[in-house]
């Protein structure tokens, strides 16, 4: 597997002062989005959205980082105390920017939960302006709909990845030791946004879907944690994966192994790329045909996620 090394950026820090648990960082980073002029980040145990400005400058080396912004998408705050925490978090772990609609005629942010568990089964909707910032209050609904025939495919449920591409909505499921399969789990695009819109009443049957085999490590299956529609518009998509040592969706275990790979228009597996270091990427944004934004999550609520970028040839 041919090895890539990725370069940090920055720790994705904040102002104490805005976060309901006044911690200076965010520590989970699940999912990555850039939307106009920002990238978007969301943590899978808070009720926030993280927002920072996506200019050149910010993707350099400073003496100084700018700040993670928050922008709140569910109400009520959650428990100080990790188990606690964890056992209520709504688990977002997918982030993806939908195109213009009659709906939002700027576009929107689509956050999903993860589905594996009862709590996990929230969607959020977040409209944008014409410049790319959040647009009035988040729409919540609930995925339950959508997720339950899913849960009759796999039982241990867990949608880490989402991205639009060829008028398809897509979906990541992770695989882990106990479940292997990664799928990629396809929705045309029209009637899932009527749904999400409330004009339709029940969200579309998949049009498809493609299991991968991403192989393992030491043992570990890789998993999915996200993907990204490549520039160009031909189909063809990038994802991140982790070999994380764990037979469920609901345990977290050590990061074995890192990876991003490409899929073709066909829907085949091309290649896969081994991160230098296994950082465990969550989430992944294109900037540009070149270069790919990721975040990654510590596993440890006192670590800082971070903001990192990989050289794409």
């Amino acid at each position: 597997m041919h090895l890539i090394t990725p370069t940090p950026l920055q720790d994705l820090l904040l102002d104490p002062a805005t976060h309901p648990r006044g911690q200076a960082h965010l520590s989970a980073a699940s999912g990555l989005v850039r939307a106009g002029a920002w990238l978007y980040l969301v943590a899978d145990d808070e009720h926030h959205l993280g927002l920072l400005p996506a200019g050149a400058a910010v993707l350099q080396h400073l003496p100084q980082a700018p700040l993670v912004q928050l922008h709140r998408i569910l109400p009520g705050d959650l428990p100080a105390e990790p188990k606690a925490r964890k056992k209520r978090k709504p688990d977002l772990e997918a982030l993806a920017l939908l195109p213009a609609s009659p709906t939002h005629p700027h576009g929107a942010l689509l956050a999903l939960g993860s589905g594996s568990k009862p709590n996990r089964q929230r969607g959020v909707v977040i409209a944008l302006d014409a410049t790319g910032r959040p647009d009035g209050a988040a729409q919540v609904l609930d995925f339950s709909a959508l997720y339950t025939p899913l849960r009759a495919e796999f039982a241990d449920l867990n949608i880490e990845g989402a991205f639009v591409a060829n008028d398809c909505l897509h979906l990541l499921q992770r695989g882990n030791k106990g479940d292997a399969r990664n799928a990629c789990i396809s929705y045309p695009l029209a009637p899932l946004l009527a749904w999400l819109a409330g004009t339709r009443a029940a969200p579309p049957a998949p049009l498809r879907t493609t299991l991968f085999d991403l192989g393992m490590v030491d043992g570990v299956p890789l998993g999915f944690t996200d993907g990204a529609a490549l520039a160009g518009g031909a189909g063809g998509w990038i994802f991140s994966a982790v070999a994380e040592n764990t037979d469920d969706s609901y345990a977290d275990g050590e990061c074995v192994a890192s990876a991003i790979g490409w899929v073709g228009a066909d829907g085949r597996l091309l290649r896969i790329a081994s991160l230098e270091g296994a950082p465990k990427v969550e989430g992944i944004a294109l900037d540009g045909k070149e270069r790919l934004l990721m975040v990654t999550d510590a596993d440890d609520p006192e670590r800082a996620s971070r903001l990192w970028v990989v050289a794409l040839d």
